[in-house]
């Protein structure tokens, strides 16, 4: 008798088709699909660079982004951090960054660490009120009758409280926190270790690589801070970066001291004023600088700390 098995075509290797070797076709097709993701990826920022570095003859030449680099231009980048309104705001950004993300980081992690331990005080009331932040937001008028009536108007600390607890964030610190056996934490107990101790010497040690990305995801946050800035922050002075950004570029206006027309004078080249286009794309470079730099440090720790945090638990 013949069964099913039998009658089933067998491939020549005898493997599945997911563990065969891809055919030239195959390599061909991904090489090229990954090729032009890179190329959109890079050459918007390739542009935006050279344009930065370029010349008011070399942006007329080319009828506005330059792609192929003729010389080497900083004199955008000279004018914007000669103490002018984008010096002050790359500062107040990071000094909103820095404290933000040490302030978040700090309230997540004790956060999720006392909602991971199951039968705590009032521990399903409090998960449930930041799970319902999921689905329900205050929205904007509420937001802004709240940060005002507590008198953060023109204070830096209204780029920081209102965003200091991420919903997702602690979720996924929970999580993990969730995956550490219970059996190493109540072994620490019976050698005396309180809850803090616990926390510090024995979670956050192993929890190391999803901390990090938590840290990451708040730090990109605090630095690409805009809307609260809108909203809650009048005096120029207090503007970061991200906000100056959308004044200059979509607003049309210039930052102080960073204008078309203001004379710098560059070694080998002599007298020369900017382009605004250059200004423009200068600023745009110094808001992704910070990102690209931090990335690199932390991207080996992506996907061991956000999936696994996320499906432990």
């Amino acid at each position: 008798m013949t069964t099913l098995a039998q009658l089933k075509p067998r491939r020549p290797s005898g493997r599945p088709v997911w563990e065969e070797k891809p055919s030239r076709l195959g390599q061909l097709g991904k090489g090229t699909v990954i090729a032009i993701i890179i190329a959109v990826v890079v050459v918007p920022l390739w542009v935006v660079v050279v344009t930065s570095l370029s010349s008011t003859e070399t942006i007329n030449s080319a009828g506005g982004y330059v792609f192929l680099p003729r010389e080497f231009n900083p004199s955008a980048y000279i004018v914007i951090f000669q103490g002018g309104q984008v010096t002050d705001a790359v500062l107040v950004s990071t000094i909103v960054t820095v404290i933000g993300t040490a302030v978040s980081l700090s309230v997540t992690v004790l956060a999720a660490y006392g909602l991971s331990r199951t039968g705590t005080l009032l521990h399903r009331p409090i998960l449930f009120y930041f799970l319902l932040t999921f689905l329900i937001y205050p929205g904007m008028i509420p937001s802004y009758l709240v940060v005002t009536g507590l008198g953060l108007k023109d204070n830096l600390l209204a780029l920081v409280l209102p965003a200091a607890v991420s919903a997702f964030n602690l979720v996924v610190l929970r999580a993990f926190f969730m995956g550490i056996p219970t059996e190493l934490l109540d072994s620490a107990r019976i050698d005396g270790a309180g809850e803090f101790r616990i926390l510090f010497r024995i979670v956050l040690p192993l929890s190391k690589a999803v901390t990090a990305v938590v840290g990451l995801f708040y730090a990109v946050g605090y630095w690409n801070t805009f809307f609260n800035a809108v909203l809650y922050l009048d005096r120029n002075d207090l503007q970061p970066v991200q906000r100056v950004l959308q004044m200059f570029i979509l607003a049309g206006q210039s930052p102080t001291n960073a204008g078309a027309g203001t004379v710098v004078h560059l070694p080998g080249i002599g007298y020369t004023a900017p382009p605004n286009l250059a200004i423009k794309m200068a600023v745009v470079v110094v808001t992704l600088v910070p990102a690209l730099i931090i990335y690199p440090f932390v991207q080996r720790h992506f996907t061991k700390g956000v999936i696994v945090g996320a499906i432990k638990g």
